[in-house]
């Protein structure tokens, strides 16, 4: 016997996020799949993925500086890190996208957990509860520059030898 719960469950489990992220300011669309954050000035995103990732998550939580984190399901490690100040912040969004981050600002949609993609769901590696603020994009910069330097530094000592 067929029944619609799931589907019914799905629909109050998205409204409840949709309005849970209402509440903290965001601007949020419905998708077909879930819910997705429209970027703007006072939220947007940077997307790390691989090992890139994994150091600069490390960096932000040595640092205390960790935010908001959505992973995306794939083959490779995918990380959405939510941020604030990009406005003011051009050299650090060049040096990101530089680095091979790619930059989610000025109206891009950002899947928010529960969306379903095609390779699984967005989930969130830190949670907005759990994170005590929104970093600003130039502490993204930081870490990732942080990463950079360190994965050169042992090819640079092989060089050496």
């Amino acid at each position: 016997m067929r029944t619609t719960f799931p589907t019914s469950v799905k629909a109050a489990t998205l409204a409840a996020s949709a309005q849970d992220y209402i509440r903290r300011g965001w601007t949020v669309a419905e998708t077909a799949n879930g819910i997705c954050l429209i970027t703007d000035e006072a939220v947007s995103g940077i997307e790390v993925t691989g090992e890139l990732a994994v150091a600069v998550r490390r960096f932000l939580r040595a640092n205390d500086l960790t935010g908001p984190v959505i992973e995306i399901p794939g083959a490779e490690r995918r990380e959405i890190h939510l941020v604030t100040g990009v406005a003011k912040a051009t050299m650090a969004i060049e040096a990101l996208r530089k680095a091979g981050a790619i930059v989610h600002t000025d109206g891009a949609g950002i899947p928010l957990p529960p969306t379903q993609l095609s390779t699984g769901d967005a989930c969130w590696g830190v949670a907005p509860s759990e994170a005590r603020w929104i970093p600003p994009v130039v502490a993204l910069g930081a870490a990732v520059r942080s990463a950079l330097s360190g994965r050169r530094k042992p090819q640079l000592a092989r060089i050496a030898s």
